[in-house]
């Protein structure tokens, strides 16, 4: 199951609308073939691995999973059939699929077919795999992850007569690591006007450019803008929404999975009122700035026992920065 997580691995940010999943099939205690979801509408995971394989499975085979397979006609046809015709006799599963309308229905088929199934193979790790599907497809709205950079005391920008830049170029190229992960980068209109932001991933072979979207309620944005002109200028959208979730809840609609919000101050601190993100990155630079650009300028809470909390918090030193990670208490629950 570890090696089929590895494969899923590699289809993180490439699969959406779908989930990451990896498979591998294991002969006398030997891997024969593996294989993983490439893109939606591609073969899913084991149906690949199969293929790879490319012959009868022998029935002492055992097809590993890290998500209950499909049971349904989609893009693809259902891969509870394909397991079937290929022979496959014994089958390990990671997780159920977190669909409400489908979980257990995969397995329920493959056992009156005469499979012995098996789920709850490192669960945890393949649920955690897929936390942004997880959350979309049992509500709609997308996995949101806020990132910034900013000094230590909370402000998002330098003095002006310095570059704009507060994190280490370590930093920045980690942060646009991220970038490849989602599905659309969520900013203010006040962060295009005011930093020309490319908002694009770089450095990543074969990473899918996520869509690039802006709230102006007035919609008047400089046209020359790097978002606009450049050669992904096709993937940027203006969005008109006030209201910060229901602009969420739309874009889920358009099967977008998840959203990084990158700023500014008005926006991360709207989303954090309103309880809307998920998780959090931030990038502390070793400096003090002072000045008004406030990293999350929201209403605050009303008091510290209301106030959001970090879980699972993790910190990692780049460079000069600190990175600071982890989910928000409010909202762990779906991405566990």
């Amino acid at each position: 199951m570890r090696a089929a997580l590895v494969e899923a691995r590699r289809g993180l940010g490439l699969t959406s609308p779908n989930p990451a999943v990896g498979a591998g099939l294991v002969i006398d205690d030997k891997i024969v073939a593996r294989g993983h979801h490439r893109r939606a509408g591609a073969p899913h995971a084991e149906v690949e691995c199969l293929a790879r394989f490319g012959r009868t499975v022998p029935k002492s085979a055992i097809l590993y999973v890290t998500l209950e397979p499909c049971s349904t006609t989609g893009r693809t046809g259902p891969c509870t059939s394909a397991i079937i015709e290929a022979g496959v006799k014994k089958l390990v599963v990671g997780t159920l699929d977190p669909n409400p309308r489908h979980s257990g229905r995969g397995i329920d088929r493959l056992k009156k077919a005469g499979i012995a199934v098996y789920v709850g193979v490192l669960s945890n790790e393949c649920c955690a795999l897929n936390e942004s599907y997880n959350k979309w497809i049992q509500t709609g709205i997308p996995f949101v992850i806020a990132k910034c950079g900013m000094s230590l005391d909370g402000r998002l920008t330098a003095p002006p007569s310095e570059s704009r830049w507060l994190t280490s170029p370590a930093s920045r190229r980690d942060a646009r690591r991220l970038r490849a992960r989602v599905d659309a980068i969520l900013v203010g209109a006040e962060t295009v006007r005011a930093d020309d932001p490319r908002l694009t991933v770089r450095g990543k072979r074969d990473a899918r450019q996520p869509k690039r979207i802006v709230l102006s309620r007035s919609g008047r944005l400089p046209r020359k803008s790097r978002i606009f002109t450049d050669r992904f200028a096709a993937e940027t959208i203006v969005h008109g929404g006030s209201d910060l979730k229901t602009v969420l809840r739309e874009l889920g609609a358009q099967e977008i999975t998840s959203v990084l919000i990158e700023g500014g101050g008005d926006l991360l601190g709207q989303a954090l009122d309103q309880r809307l993100i998920d998780r959090v990155q931030i990038y502390l630079a070793p400096v003090f700035t002072g000045g008004p650009k406030i990293a999350f300028a929201g209403l605050g809470a009303d008091s510290t026992h209301e106030t959001p909390r970090l879980t699972r918090v993790r910190y990692k030193k780049i460079g000069p920065d600190v990175c600071v990670s982890g989910w928000t208490s409010a909202n762990s629950e779906v991405s566990e």
